[in-house]
């Protein structure tokens, strides 16, 4: 597998392990997300990381095999521009 990808799948990782650990310390429900702005800011970057990973992912080899992929990185534009 191509080095890029492994890095980018890497950080893919890592993101979802950090919005896993931001909710330690929180009940992990939609209401301890939206009631919370820092909370909620981190999620966020954590699925800009994600969506931006894939996209490259994407870039480097068009048909490698991410589930929703284009939804992954749709979400990324929709955190980012909206």
């Amino acid at each position: 597998m191509d080095e890029r990808i492994l890095k980018l799948l890497y950080d893919v990782q890592q993101a979802i392990n950090e919005i896993n650990g931001f909710f330690d310390e929180f009940p992990l429900s939609f209401s301890s997300y939206s009631n919370n702005i820092l909370l909620k800011r981190a999620v966020e970057r954590e699925f800009e990381i994600i969506g931006e990973a894939v996209g490259r992912i994407l870039r480097i080899d068009n048909d490698f095999p991410i589930e929703n992929a284009r939804n992954i990185v749709g979400l990324r534009n929709q955190v980012i521009h909206a």
